[in-house]
């Protein structure tokens, strides 16, 4: 420390003035003087002492001082280079808090989204949790009633097993009693005969003359009135015996007797009805032969097609037979069985065979068809060219009837203005199969729409284009003579049939012998000017219904 002054000592006051003689008291004061100067002097020496110490010290302190400003100096510049990045750094963290209070901003509107989200969330997880809270109470009810519904679901299980043996034994039983109704339904039909005649009188147009009263009569059936007539009288005079005697001429009856016989009142269903059996036994497996034969215009095709317009209620045998096939098929598939039908529909025109379901370039000459076996050694018989269509509904056979219809050989006779002069033969060929019995049968549905069967002289007429007619006529009466002897020598059981004289006959062989069941429609007009036509007609009938084939075979694989 730097030395401060020495003040004046304190209560020695400075002597007077001694006069110059007194010498001695001059020495007093000298020696007083000295001593004081002496007592100043190692004063001061003690004071220069502590100078000098203070001076080191501050010297001292200078140096630490020197020393702790240059480390001040150093730690002020690197505070001030640490203080120009501080600066550098908050500007960078300025920018970055510009972008972080943006960021800030767009994450606050997010937030306001995310909360009002939130609050919809909420509101739907408390919807949730209430439909949670039902469902668990359903579920609650559920797991209830499932543990219920095991036990009924164990006991119906049981139950169902005893039913699963009782219905395998119902199933054999039904098994058993449907082969037993196909037998017994066989026997039926044939003690009613594997060969039955019906007779169908058609009803008299108009523009048609009435006949007189007792032309034609219908005697009640064997059991009375209400039982179906079976028998008709037609009454003929005769002109040549007229004519010698002068008197007039007599009138004879001539009686005929028939399976059924249905007056000119008689409905398309009540036809079929009589013949619905027999149909029944082509599905079980029995092949089934129908004609219809008789004159031009004694109503054939109306019996076997029905009658134009699409009414049904005369709708004829054929699309009668196939509804009735097509819906006991599908009851007997709950038995087990699966039935498949193709149809196929021709017409044989002066011996010449005919596909009446072709179409396009198949018409014409060009399409003409043969009867050929299906295969060596086998007794099946297929027709070459012709189409053979699977059906499965009523609308496909009426589409094939239709098709059928315009293709089939018409011509104008002096008989009939739009007279059928070919037969027309519609086939169905049934197959069953039960698949779990390994049981098959397969049989075939005949029905035949015969050409007229009137004589040469009554059809004939002069003209140019006559003799394509007679040779039409003359080709018809043969196969219907054909077919007659055929079931006749069926029916006598010669070791020969002449299935080949005809083409007709030839095609329906497999339909015609032991093995088939075969009904015809003898059709006749009511009117007394083809009276002729209709006692040949009848007796042709006659004949036939007094044959009599074996037993029937189902065709069972």
């Amino acid at each position: 420390m730097l030395a401060t002054a020495v003040p004046p000592i304190a209560g020695v006051k400075k002597p007077s003035k001694r006069p110059a003689w007194d010498l001695k008291g001059q020495l007093c004061d000298l020696n007083a003087e000295l001593k004081r100067c002496r007592e100043k002097s190692q004063t001061l020496d003690q004071e220069n002492q502590q100078l000098r110490e203070q001076l080191k010290e501050a010297q001292q302190q200078a140096k630490d001082l020197g020393t702790e400003r240059s480390t001040l100096e150093g730690e002020l510049a690197r505070v001030r280079t640490q203080a120009e990045q501080g600066q550098q750094q908050l500007g960078n963290l300025s920018a970055h808090v510009l972008e972080l209070e943006e960021r800030l901003g767009t994450q606050e509107g997010l937030v306001q989204v995310l909360q009002k989200e939130q609050l919809e969330l909420q509101e739907e997880r408390r919807g949730l949790t209430t439909r949670l809270e039902e469902q668990e109470r359903r579920l609650q009810a559920s797991e209830a009633a499932l543990s219920s519904s095991q036990a009924k679901v164990a006991s119906l299980q049981q139950e169902a097993t005893t039913q699963a043996a009782l219905l395998a034994e119902r199933g054999d039983r039904l098994h058993g009693l449907e082969m037993e109704r196909r037998r017994l339904h066989n026997q039926l039909q044939e003690l009613k005969g594997n060969i039955r005649v019906f007779c169908r009188v058609r009803p008299v147009l108009e523009g048609e003359s009435t006949p007189s009263p007792g032309f034609l009569l219908f005697p009640p059936g064997p059991g009375g009135p209400t039982d179906p007539p079976t028998r008709l009288s037609l009454a003929r005079s005769d002109d040549r015996r007229a004519t010698l005697s002068g008197a007039p001429a007599p009138t004879t009856r001539h009686d005929f007797s028939f399976d059924r016989v249905f007056p000119p009142g008689s409905r398309q269903d009540e036809v079929f009805e009589e013949i619905s059996m027999l149909v029944q036994s082509a599905l079980d497996g029995y092949p089934v032969c129908i004609f219809a034969y008789g004159q031009t215009g004694s109503g054939k095709t109306f019996t076997m097609e029905g009658g134009p317009g699409g009414d049904p209620q005369l709708e004829g045998l054929i699309p009668r037979a196939l509804r009735h096939l097509f819906s006991v098929a599908q009851e007997l598939n709950g038995q087990g069985w699966t039935y498949s039908f193709v149809a196929s529909y021709v017409e044989i025109y002066n011996e010449t065979v005919r596909d009446l379901l072709a179409t396009g370039t198949r018409k014409g000459p060009g399409g003409e068809c043969e009867i050929r076996r299906a295969g060596p050694g086998s007794e099946e018989l297929t027709i070459t060219n012709a189409r053979y269509v699977p059906v499965s509904c009523e609308k496909e056979v009426e589409t094939l009837l239709h098709l059928a219809r315009q293709n089939r050989a018409v011509a104008r006779t002096a008989q009939n203005e739009r007279s059928s002069r070919s037969h027309s033969v519609f086939q169905l060929q049934i197959s069953g199969e039960h698949a779990a019995r390994g049981l098959q049968c397969i049989a075939p549905l005949n029905l035949v729409d015969l050409a007229g069967s009137e004589r040469l002289d009554p059809g004939l007429a002069l003209g140019p284009g006559e003799r394509d007619r007679l040779r039409e006529t003359q080709a018809i009466n043969s196969s219907l003579s054909t077919l007659g002897l055929v079931i006749m020598a069926l029916s006598n059981k010669e070791s020969y049939v002449p299935y080949r004289n005809s083409k007709l006959t030839y095609l329906l062989q497999n339909s015609l012998g032991g093995s088939a069941k075969m009904l015809m429609f003898v059709n006749i007009s009511p009117l007394e000017e083809n009276v002729s036509e209709s006692l040949n007609s009848l007796r042709f009938a006659s004949k036939v219904n007094q044959c009599v084939i074996g037993t029937a075979q189902a065709n069972k694989k």
